[in-house]
């Protein structure tokens, strides 16, 4: 079955490709395992994220992506042509449409080097979308109305915050705070506190473990093994979920902050209708624990998680490419 239409959320840590009447078909992590001798690439996606923190020197296995936005163009380049061969199959008659979602503070150049990058892959039209509005769209909220609805997608690599009205952004705000930021505090945290040496996948084992924005009365407890500062040599602690509360205090003060510089530019109407409304949080972060009741004790505004918010950006972004004609006022680039 072929199809002439691909979504892409291409986050920091994962990418997910949506096909309209297919779903997401794709979710893996935005990882490229690369030889160093050659420049051959070895491995993409959940492959090569086995290899983080496992390859010699002669393998480099790295996130092409930071912070949302492309750090290594041909690696991405790359990886954009894997994921849509592998959704539409190899040998195709018909080159795609594709529509590739972006953080809402993306510059110029960098918007190029997307649309650049995802023609350079194979596709035969390329369009640029923001992800508040992607997010907004997948979470079932109707952007098109004249009522104001404030969207905090959080992903790997950034924090998105937008309050929408009448299918565009009214005022937005755009952190390089993320689901990576967090693992890399909970590391530096472990050091400091434990003389204990651990790599970013075992900092983001402990987050998802056990995690929270908010101290719990019943505390949670992980084992951890990592190498010993002191000794050099492998050891094995317990850390509480007290430990990664204390790790990411900064971080989630940097997303409440930016929310609330959104509500001051917000206009008196559209904040009176976010009240009633409340937050709607997105994104893959989103889902630590009560990181939406910190957000609504912050601001005194109700606050909930999407339903699949970790997949909102990509089902927004499949729907916006499904219906172009309706979304076309969104969309920042094409070619």
């Amino acid at each position: 079955m072929f199809s002439s239409k691909v979504g892409i959320d291409l986050g920091t840590t994962n990418v997910l490709v949506y096909i309209p009447k297919r779903g997401i078909v794709i979710n893996e992590p935005s990882v490229v395992a690369i030889s160093v001798l050659d420049k051959k690439i070895l491995a993409v996606g959940r492959e090569a994220k086995e290899m983080l923190g496992r390859t010699p020197d002669t393998i480099i296995a790295s996130r092409p992506l930071k912070d949302g936005v492309i750090a290594d163009y041909r690696t991405t380049e790359t990886m954009i042509r894997y994921f849509i061969n592998k959704a539409l199959g190899g040998f195709r008659i018909i080159r795609p449409e594709v529509m590739v979602s972006v953080p809402g503070g993306i510059t110029s150049t960098e918007r190029r080097a997307v649309i650049d990058a995802t023609l350079a892959a194979g596709a035969k039209a390329a369009y640029i979308i923001k992800e508040p509005i992607c997010a907004a769209i997948g979470a079932d909220i109707p952007i098109g109305s004249a009522s104001g609805h404030m969207i905090v997608g959080i992903g790997g690599g950034t924090a998105e915050i937008a309050v929408l009205a009448l299918g565009g952004i009214v005022t937005s705000r755009s952190v390089r705070i993320g689901g990576n930021r967090l693992d890399a505090s909970i590391q530096e945290h472990i050091r400091r506190k434990y003389s204990l040496a651990i790599g970013e996948r075992t900092a983001e084992d402990i987050k998802i473990g056990v995690g929270s924005a908010l101290y719990l009365e019943d505390r949670l407890q992980i084992d951890v093994r990592g190498r010993d500062m002191i000794s050099g040599l492998p050891k094995t602690i317990t850390v509480s979920s007290d430990d990664v509360t204390d790790a990411i205090q900064v971080d989630l003060q940097g997303i409440i902050d930016a929310v609330k510089e959104v509500f001051h530019e917000t206009p008196p109407e559209l904040a009176a209708d976010i009240v009633e409304r409340g937050i709607v949080m997105s994104g893959g972060t989103s889902l630590l624990r009560n990181i939406d009741q910190l957000l609504s004790r912050a601001t005194g505004v109700p606050t909930r998680v999407a339903d699949d918010s970790l997949l909102c950006v990509a089902k927004g972004t499949g729907i916006a490419l499904e219906n172009l004609e309706v979304y076309k006022r969104a969309l920042i680039g094409t070619r």
